[in-house]
């Protein structure tokens, strides 16, 4: 379903990060979120209540379905954080408490 434009991604710079413990890659500014997609996870997060699975829809931070853990933090939003070289980004299952 996703896929990326084929004269793009032959100019843009890569960027190596880990997506639940294995090595992924991503395009220099690219979102978690796009930047998981793009590695085949369509799937960021498991919701609490029901075990359904959700994936990024919106893009633009307004649904929070593309919620993940990203260096450790649960909950965040992977439409809104760039890709960082070494990054480490998982998939949440259930409810993630917030740091205080």
């Amino acid at each position: 379903m996703f896929r990326r434009l084929p004269e793009i991604e032959t100019a843009a710079e890569k960027v190596s990060f880990t997506i639940d413990g294995r090595p992924a890659s991503a395009r220099a500014g690219d979102s978690v979120a796009a930047a998981l997609l793009a590695n085949g996870v369509t799937a960021c997060r498991n919701t609490p209540v029901s075990g359904a699975a959700r994936g990024p829809y919106c893009m633009m931070g307004v649904c929070f379905d593309c919620l993940v853990t990203i260096d450790g933090t649960g909950n965040r939003q992977g439409c809104q954080v760039r890709v960082a070289p070494g990054m480490a980004a998982e998939t949440q299952n259930g409810k993630r408490e917030v740091e205080r």
